[in-house]
């Protein structure tokens, strides 16, 4: 198997109103804890959709190479973020064009998804 740095996209669940971001966050933490049992580097770039997500998408892109970007439910199935989605996209495009991008079903099978693609 191929061991790549990963970076997780999501939405930052405290920034987002009328969210009770409690149990969000819990399953962010069990998500990164899977990366650690997996012995897999992970970053995480958790962006509310207005505090200019796109510099910190970037941010998160250049910082280090990864193998896998992988971008979160939130962002790709909330209708109103499609045009989020599309940005963010096209940021893995032009900044991490060697990384494979992957989707996840909840924060908390995040390496599961970077793993269909980290495989060789």
């Amino acid at each position: 198997m191929t061991v790549a740095r990963v970076l997780v996209i999501g939405l930052d669940p405290a920034g987002i109103e009328g969210w009770d971001p409690a149990p969000v966050q819990a399953a962010i933490a069990r998500g990164r804890a899977r990366f650690d049992d997996l012995g897999l580097e992970a970053d995480w770039c958790l962006v509310t959709p207005g505090d200019d997500p796109e510099a910190a998408v970037v941010a998160a892109l250049t910082r280090a190479e990864h193998g896998c970007v992988v971008i979160g439910g939130g962002i790709r199935t909330f209708e109103p973020l499609l045009d989020l989605f599309e940005r963010v996209v096209n940021l893995v495009r032009v900044h991490a064009p060697g990384a494979a991008i992957a989707f996840n079903s909840t924060p908390e099978d995040c390496a599961d998804a970077a793993l269909r693609w980290l495989r060789p």
